[in-house]
């Protein structure tokens, strides 16, 4: 069932996010300081995803459902014909990750949980952030992305980079994010592409 999970997922997957070097910190600009991260938010899009495995190249696509508040997140990825093949559910703590036709694992770090089920790095936890377009960096420093401003690498050592940006009103907010990490069995890359958003109430 996981080789049937990874196929399937595979085909082009979660190919996502190209990132770049650090980015010195500047004065923000007036797209900048006019846009916050919220703590609660719905999100959907698409992903592409490529990596190595057992010395191959592989490469999956589909679509994502994102939601998330305060305290807890959770992330849906769907096959290209819409059939969910994966949840995870973070909780202060904990995370959750079911495959389709499988029962839930547990796990304290939901990197590493969806990184040994999966068979390639998906960062669930720093996607709370960098999703809209903010991020720590390994000095401890706030990252917001802008346009003009779109690059930078987390603390983490992944390398962000957020290409296009879609105008609501008097700000911006990430439309594409592309990022990539040099992982154990060589490099993954991701792209998202976010098709709609509901913000929460702060």
């Amino acid at each position: 069932m996981r080789n049937f999970f990874l196929y399937s997922l595979f085909p082009a997957v979660f190919l996502v996010l190209s990132g770049c070097a650090v980015v010195a910190p500047d004065a923000p600009s007036p797209s900048t300081a006019a846009r916050a991260c919220r703590d609660s938010i719905e999100l959907a899009g698409r992903f592409s995803v490529r990596y190595r495995q057992d010395e191959q190249e592989q490469a999956a696509h589909g679509s994502f459902q994102w939601r998330q508040t305060e305290r807890r997140a959770s992330v849906t990825l769907l096959s290209p014909l819409g059939h969910t093949m994966a949840t995870i559910e973070l909780a202060p703590g904990q995370a959750m990750l079911t495959l389709a036709g499988e029962p839930p694992r547990l796990a304290a770090d939901a990197d590493a949980l969806a990184s040994q089920a999966l068979g390639w790095p998906l960062p669930v936890s720093g996607l709370r952030d960098w999703l809209q377009g903010c991020a720590r960096l390994a000095d401890g420093s706030r990252f917001i992305a802008s346009p003009g401003r779109e690059q930078t690498t987390t603390a983490d050592g992944w390398r962000l980079s957020y290409p296009v940006w879609e105008r609501v009103g008097d700000t911006s907010r990430p439309k594409r994010i592309d990022l990539e990490r040099q992982a154990g069995g060589g490099d993954v890359s991701m792209r998202l592409v976010i098709d709609d958003w509901q913000l929460g109430a702060q």
